[in-house]
This record gives C-alpha cells, structure tokens and sequence, in this order.
C-alpha cells in the first residue's frame, strides 16, 4: 500500500510517499482502508517530534480519518469488515489504510461524507469537550474564540453559537473573519490590526468575556485572560502559535476565574462512553444542519506533505483534508 512516511524527524519536506507492505490487526485492533483524513495542527508538530504523544520513525502522520473496516482483530467485537467508521490514532492516518485500537474508532454516522467525517472528529470532538465539558458554557454567554478561522476555532465557534452563545472570533486577516461570520460569529477581531483587549471591552461593555477558547498560545494568552469576567473560564486547547505561555498565577486570582486544560485524547481514553456519547449529540447537530464542517481543500497522497504546511503556515481556513 501507498503511505506517507516520516523516516526521519524533520519539516514536512523530509516526508515521501512509499510502498509497504500493509499492516495486519493484532489483537484488539481494527484495519481500515481510509478514505479521507483531516490534517491538524498535532500532525506538523509530531514529524518533527514536537508534540506530547511521540512517534517512533518510520511512521506516517495523520491522527485522524474516516473510512471502511478491511479487517478486524482478536477480541474485536463493535465493529466488523465493511463498515464505515471514524478514527483517532494519533498518527498512521495519510496512508490508503490505518491500524486503529477499537476504542478508538466510532460509527460513522449515516448519510455523512468521508471528507467530512474524516475532519470531524478530532476538532468537534475536542470543542464540544471543551465548551459543554471543561467550559460548562450556559446559552446566553459570551465567548471570545482564538484562531477562530482553524479547524479548532471554527468548531468552536459553531458550537458555541449552537449551545446558545454570544460568540466573539478573532482571526488574522479579513478572509478569515468573514468565513467566522459564515459559521456564526457575532462579532470579529482583527488582532493583528486591532488591539484585542480594548475591541473586548467595547464590544461587551467592559464586562469581559465568560469563556475563552486558546488553541493558541503565544502573546495572545495574557491579553485574552485579562479581558475575561468574573468567574469566567479559560479553556487551554493548544499552542499553535509556536509558544507555550507563561501566565501571571495573580491574574486568575483576581478575576476569580478558572484556568483549564482541554486534552481530547486523553478523555477519550478515560472516558470512552462520554466521548462516544459526545460524538452522538454531535452527529445530531451535524444532521440537524447546526454545525457546518469547513473543508477548505481536498490534497490527494502524493501532496500530503503540501497539506501539512500549507497549515503549518496558517494559510489553511477550516480544515484540509487528505483523500487516498
């Protein structure tokens, strides 16, 4: 079969499309021929062994992807050959097929395109834990999303505004905020022409915003913070933009708010039954026309690597998907 390979850690023009030989289930596992996987941040940090989850060479990339049961290992009992499903493997994804443990795959829901299920998971997966779970968002909040125009923030985004939120996007250039704004978005922030803070007290008259969303980091996090309400919570999701901040601990103190982790894997990992619960409640709203998977270009194999730093570069509005 055709993959992907990480031979060697480096930048995404290191990576090379090969032929192997196919891998076979061991026990607990399931084999599925992919037929769309989403790229995502995690992806250019762990070929070039930048992330938390480490990956041994020769591996391909892709945490996530959508596609049919080829085979199934010892001991697998939820799912059987010929049925379409949605993984989150951590890596093995930009390859014509992946090796899944069975906990992590879920029922694709029905009626719903590969290419849109192979970019839902991680992201909606990942914001619906954060907003409904870590966030304990209420309808009528406001939330101010970072990054808003990614795959994260654009989740975000929608699912906020679908759990009854007054939702804020800020996002880097006039092309990104006005796809916000197609996704919901009440109101937007041009952070590179504007200055965040002070659009924040104009925009909710001084109060501050009750949750915010940071798949971020860098020198937003501490302006972002300073402009949450009392109580408010701020929900970690990552660090795209390259640096992990350093935050004054007398900044929560102050505003009495919550400073918060969001790790979707491990969650999954944990609590399997919440998250598989999740992505039902998600696949609802998918149906009911309330979330709006972006898919912003579809990238064959042998441009994977194209895919990876087109969104290491932040050219990439909602997702990038690779198709086999």
């Amino acid at each position: 079969m055709r993959a992907l390979l990480c031979r060697r850690f480096g930048p995404p023009a290191t990576l090379a499309v090969e032929e192997i030989a196919p891998p076979r289930p061991g026990p607990g596992e399931v084999l599925v021929t992919v037929e769309a996987a989403g790229v995502n941040y995690p992806d250019a940090l762990i070929i070039e062994n930048k992330y938390q989850i480490k990956a041994t060479p020769p591996f391909s990339p892709g945490g996530e992807f959508a596609g049919i049961v080829a085979e199934i290992g010892a001991g697998v009992t939820r799912f059987r050959p010929g049925q379409s499903v949605i993984g989150f493997a951590g890596w093995g994804g930009f390859a014509e097929q992946a090796l899944v443990r069975e906990e992590r795959l879920v029922a694709m829901p029905e009626g719903m395109p590969y290419e849109i299920a192979g970019s839902f998971l991680m992201t909606y997966g990942t914001c619906w834990h954060a907003l409904a779970d870590r966030g304990a968002l209420r309808a009528g909040e406001t939330v101010l999303v970072l990054g808003a125009a990614g795959g994260i923030g654009m989740a975000c985004v929608e699912i906020a505004k679908a759990l009854g939120a007054r939702v804020v996007a800020a996002a880097s250039s006039a092309d990104k905020l006005a796809a916000c704004r197609e996704h919901g978005a009440d109101e937007t922030i041009d952070y590179v022409r504007e200055n965040l803070r002070e659009r924040l007290k104009a925009i909710t008259g001084g109060r501050g915003v009750d949750v915010v969303c940071d798949p971020v980091g860098a020198v937003l996090a501490e302006p972002a913070l300073r402009s949450t309400a009392w109580r408010g919570r701020y929900l970690v999701l990552g660090f795209a933009g390259g640096e992990i901040p350093r935050i004054p601990l007398n900044l929560p103190l102050l505003k009495g708010n919550s400073i918060v982790g969001v790790f979707w894997g491990e969650f999954l990992d944990r609590e399997p039954a919440r998250a598989h619960a999740d992505v039902q409640r998600l696949a609802a709203l998918w149906r009911e026309g309330r979330i709006r998977p972006h898919v912003w270009q579809r990238f064959p194999l042998e441009r994977a690597a194209e895919a990876i730093s087109a969104l290491a570069e932040r050219r990439v509005i909602g997702k990038a998907v690779v198709v086999p």
